[in-house]
């Protein structure tokens, strides 16, 4: 089957899995773990899955010149994207996280302008622009939206996530063309363990397992395997065939995808509004997805 069409479908289910996430760690945090802990322990799992697939499926030699552009994307791509965005979510609400990290693919286009000199083009920003506007389109209407200054603070959090993580789609490119996704992703793992590991130790011995119930559990779960491990490693696959700017477009799938599942669930009910934005978003990952002629070299 064609690279670039499981490209997009491990997009997908990735941002399928980031749309469940936002609910999901927030009746985790902060009754049962606090932000940092949550997050510390996350990278841990995270760690040892992508440590036990590297060693039994690719054991691959990464050049001494690369380990300081893998440091930088343990530090952005899993330290400061993780740390800032659970910190934040614990401060703020889910919708007004989602509302602020439609503003990644702007941010992944203007980094990827400057580090690995991606042309932007006016396609490019028109599909930004229609995803923008179908993405915002579905979370104004889910109405709960506060941006008082009780969440002031988290909301800025968020964008500093939103920011992180942009720059660490761009960096990471030029290693998914060298090696392995797995490689990458163990080697970018361990790094953001070091940088995490001061932040959430003292709250991971804080937890009491006695208020954990089986539910708890199930998510903590779905948190470290689904949303880190499996997320991370379909993001990285995706990369090595498609520019960064077609991997973050994807994020206005999220909200869509929620609805999508609100409706299968009997919770929500399709309409006008939710059809709109679905033209919006889809048309903004086809724009943004079709091929430059010129191949970009890093």
């Amino acid at each position: 089957m064609n690279r670039i069409f499981l490209s997009h479908i491990a997009l997908i289910i990735v941002n399928l899995i980031y749309a469940l996430n936002y609910t999901i760690a927030k009746d985790v945090m902060p009754e049962y773990i606090q932000p940092s802990g949550f997050i510390l322990l996350r990278v841990i799992g995270g760690s040892i899955l992508f440590f036990l697939t590297y060693l039994f499926f690719v054991k691959e030699r990464v050049k001494k010149k690369d380990f300081f552009r893998l440091m930088l994307c343990g530090l952005f791509g899993v330290a400061i994207n993780q740390l800032f965005f659970f910190e934040g979510l614990n401060l703020t609400t889910p919708i007004n996280a989602a509302i602020i990290m439609t503003i990644s693919p702007v941010l992944v286009i203007i980094t990827s302008a400057i580090i690995i000199k991606e042309k932007i083009t006016v396609r490019k920003i028109i599909g930004i622009f229609l995803g923008l506007i179908g993405a915002c389109i579905l979370i104004l209407n889910s109405g709960d939206i506060s941006f008082e200054n009780d969440f002031f603070t988290g909301n800025i959090l968020v964008l500093i996530n939103a920011t992180s993580y942009a720059i660490y789609l761009v960096l990471v490119k030029t290693l998914m063309k060298r090696y392995n996704p797995i490689t990458v992703m163990f080697y970018v793992f361990i790094f953001g363990l070091i940088f995490v590991l001061p932040f959430g130790i003292d709250e991971i011995q804080k937890i009491d397992l006695t208020t954990f119930n089986e539910e708890i559990y199930l998510k903590i779960g779905f948190v470290v395997i689904c949303t880190t491990f499996i997320a991370y490693m379909f993001n990285a696959f995706a990369l090595k065939s498609l520019n960064p700017s077609v991997v973050s477009v994807y994020i206005y799938l999220q909200p869509l995808l929620a609805s999508l599942i609100a409706i299968a669930l009997n919770s929500d009910s399709l309409n006008l509004v939710k059809i709109l934005s679905a033209i919006f978003i889809f048309s903004a990952v086809f724009l943004v997805s079709i091929p430059s002629k010129k191949v970009i070299t890093n």
